[in-house]
């Protein structure tokens, strides 16, 4: 599966944005999908997983209550809704799948990775 990034920008602290992930492949719909992103200077990061019904999701605790994964199946498509956004939260955003059967445990390798999307919060 190939993945596509977009809808990042410059937002104001306390804005919103949207993050799409377009995949291309009948198999994305057995793929779990994963939100990553990673600031200047710092290690990637785990920001929120979806299973591949769509019916669970985590987030990392720094995004818990403020970010929203989704995804629609029949359009191939992943999103993540970013509210109340802070300048910590500027990073350039990835997503990535996997078969995973556990979304709590983010760690290890992902086969499919898009190409990024930057997101800066201004303050």
């Amino acid at each position: 599966v190939q993945l596509q990034a977009s809808g990042g920008g410059l937002v104001q602290t306390g804005g919103s944005l949207r993050l799409s992930c377009a995949a291309s492949g009948r198999s994305f719909r057995t793929y779990a999908m994963h939100w990553f992103r990673q600031a200047p200077g710092q290690e990637r990061e785990f920001v929120a997983a979806i299973s591949w019904t769509g019916d669970r999701t985590y987030y990392s605790d720094s995004v818990k209550g403020r970010f929203t994964i989704s995804r629609d199946n029949a359009e191939n498509t992943v999103y993540l809704q970013m509210n109340s956004l802070k300048p910590e939260d500027t990073a350039v955003y990835y997503c990535a799948a996997r078969a995973t059967i556990r979304l709590e445990a983010p760690g290890g390798s992902y086969p499919h990775w898009g190409q990024g999307t930057l997101v800066t919060v201004s303050s």
